[in-house]
């Protein structure tokens, strides 16, 4: 018989397979006909195909007028709305669709009025109309603690779904909200059966960031991410499971790193990171790589890894083919655009206009061959479900504050390679600039306004939400822009410690792996960053400006200054650590103020918004981590 080699067998530990191979040879080498040597396992062979979404933050309803490249002609759009998601995930099961595995990556809430008004019970019902198989925490999950986030989950489990919520690593103490009776209210994992194979989701929630940006309860534990995979991995391989997906939120590249990291595992579901994945350059949008992104595993077995960018806007569908050796033989699909079928392009004037109905039908044709988009009708019963709560937000959010006399972009980190602001008119590149945050410089310059006695503003990007579109500004846009409920505090602090707090903001996710929402902007203060150089490196020329002469002047690194911040940095969250103590010290006065309500307040008060002077930006000259100088 021919000798058998190591290299066939799946999931065994270095040491074992040494040990097989040395057993193998030397069978082989004596004698070729011993047949006391056990073949390697043998699995069933399956396909499965996984549905996913991620980062919804109660972005129910579509995004109107957003401008994508359809046949190389800028056309502004309907772009997701959860209606047309809950319409693709049925079609997938009235297709037929083989072994269909439907998951949430997390993030289902805040983001909108319907999460400011309902606290999740919108998004739950409107989740109910899909019947997700599992959904993962995400950290926005715990913005509102513990009993907010019980609130949901009870209404989720509640749908008649059966739906199951996965969390390996998040550990509620006995009698708070989440395990009320001792046993939490979510699992560690959920396991699933297809044509006879057992196929394990193992949650994991982002620990640093969950703890640092979000509020849970003190008593709540977040354990290592990647230990606690493994841990379960292994739990699940003891009980005869042999195919692994991990339902994680802990952003792209942490996936990536922690697909290395581990044994055992073949597909990686992620969220956190809003990132797009595939290529859709023929729309206009840049994206962070591949769908899916194929890896492999510290075992060198392939690892499949997918994610559907943000607020209801794609519909993400892998499909992943297992060998009978219980590993990836294959693994493909597509993220796809969800839109709907009204199209808008400019006439001679310049204005977009309905585009009429020979166009219309052409380009929906055109598109229905083009797996990156669909184009897609709402599901009435999800569109029902949602008339029930829109018309009790409608009179808050029409209310016009402003105009946006130009796009105001959304960058966290400026280079970055995902267009955050994608789709909206102005702001193509809005990545690749040294400038940044638009958004976020405005709502420095709100908070200093709204300051009387501060010298400057500190705002994180993370915390501020979408791009804002030229255009009419309602009480929506700013509680989209600004969902938390955070409030303005002023801090006294030394010109030395402002630019170690710019430090610490930096370092939070270019050294600590958290979350890049710590990325500073700020309103009369810039600086030149080189995001290449260590920590204690990275800002130079920081400097100040006058609020009575205008004038700018380099920063006193001995001098007290007045910073005025939202208490979330103030306390030292975000990796602002330079912070905490003085907060921790009470030596802080907390203005009370909504930062919600001071950019709404802001905003009324210029009537018309514009993109500040090139000079006001923070971010005065820019170097990637990769050395190159922004523009």
């Amino acid at each position: 018989m021919p000798c058998l080699r190591p290299t066939s067998a799946r999931r065994f530990r270095p040491t074992l397979l040494a040990l097989m191979a040395a057993a193998v040879l030397g069978a082989c080498a004596t004698d070729d006909s011993d047949s006391s040597v056990a073949p390697a396992p043998s699995y069933a062979a399956l396909e499965l195909n996984i549905a996913h979404i991620n980062d919804h933050h109660s972005q129910l309803e579509a995004f109107a007028g957003t401008e994508l490249t359809l046949d190389g002609v800028a056309t502004q759009v309907d772009l997701g709305g959860f209606a047309r998601l809950t319409t693709l995930f049925k079609a997938q099961q009235q297709a037929g669709t083989k072994n269909l595995l439907k998951l949430h990556a997390g993030d289902a809430l805040t983001g909108s009025l319907y999460y400011t008004f309902f606290k999740g019970e919108a998004d739950a019902k409107m989740m109910n109309t899909v019947c997700f198989d599992a959904v993962g925490y995400g950290n926005h999950e715990f913005d509102d603690g513990d009993g907010v986030l019980k609130t949901f989950v009870d209404q989720l489990l509640g749908g008649g779904c059966g739906t199951t919520v996965v969390s390996a690593n998040v550990v509620p103490a006995t009698g708070s909200p989440l395990a009320p009776t001792g046993t939490p209210v979510h699992q560690p994992y959920l396991i699933k059966t297809y044509d006879g194979v057992q196929v394990g989701i193992i949650g994991i929630d982002i620990a640093g960031k969950t703890t640092n940006s979000s509020r849970p309860l003190a008593t709540t534990q977040f354990l290592d991410e990647t230990t606690t995979a493994q841990k379960y991995i292994d739990e699940l391989k003891a009980r005869g499971v042999r195919h692994i997906v991990l339902l994680t939120h802990q952003g792209y590249e942490a996936d990536k790193k922690m697909a290395a990291a581990l044994s055992d595992v073949d597909v990686i579901i992620g969220a956190d990171s809003h990132t797009l994945l595939g290529d859709f350059t023929r729309f206009g949008l840049s994206s962070s790589g591949a769908y899916p992104t194929v890896v492999q595993n510290r075992s060198g077995e392939t690892v499949c890894i997918g994610q559907a960018w943000e607020y209801s806007k794609v519909f993400g569908l892998m499909n992943v083919k297992f060998d009978t050796r219980g590993a990836v033989a294959s693994c493909g699909g597509q993220a796809s655009l969800v839109i709907g079928d009204s199209f808008k392009r400019k006439n001679t004037a310049g204005t977009f206009v309905a585009v009429d109905a020979a166009t219309q039908a052409t380009l929906s044709a055109r598109l229905a061959t083009d797996a990156g988009i669909q184009v897609t009708a709402p599901d009435t019963v999800a569109a029902g479900v949602l008339a029930g709560y829109t018309a009790q937000v409608d009179a808050q959010k029409a209310r016009t504050i402003g105009t946006a006399s130009q796009a105001l972009c959304l960058v966290r980190v400026p280079g970055e390679t995902t267009n955050r602001s994608g789709g909206v008119a102005g702001c193509e590149s809005a990545n690749t600039l040294a400038r940044g945050s638009d958004a976020a410089q405005v709502v420095a310059e709100a908070f200093l306004r709204a300051s009387k006695r501060a010298d400057m503003a500190l705002q994180n990007a993370g915390g501020v939400r979408t791009a804002i579109a030229a255009g009419p500004i309602t009480m929506n846009t700013a509680f989209t822009v600004l969902p938390f409920t955070n409030v303005l505090v002023e801090l006294e602090v030394t010109g030395a410690q402002i630019v170690a707090a710019l430090e610490d903001g930096v370092a939070n996710h270019l050294d600590s792996a958290q979350s890049n929402g710590s990325h500073p902007y700020a309103a009369g203060l810039r600086w030149t960053l080189d995001l290449s150089q260590p920590k204690g490196s990275r800002f130079s020329q920081v400097e100040v400006k006058n609020r009575s002469t205008g004038a700018w002047s380099a920063i006193d690194p001995a001098r007290s200054y007045v910073l005025v911040t939202n208490d979330f940095v103030a306390s030292g969250k975000d990796g602002y650590a330079t912070f905490a103590p003085i907060y921790a010290a009470g030596k802080f006065v907390n203005t009370y103020l909504l930062y919600t309500q001071t950019f709404a307040d802001h905003v009324t008060a210029l009537g018309t918004v514009a993109r500040p002077a090139a000079a006001d930006y923070s971010h005065q000259k820019v170097t990637t981590k990769a050395g190159v100088v922004l523009p």
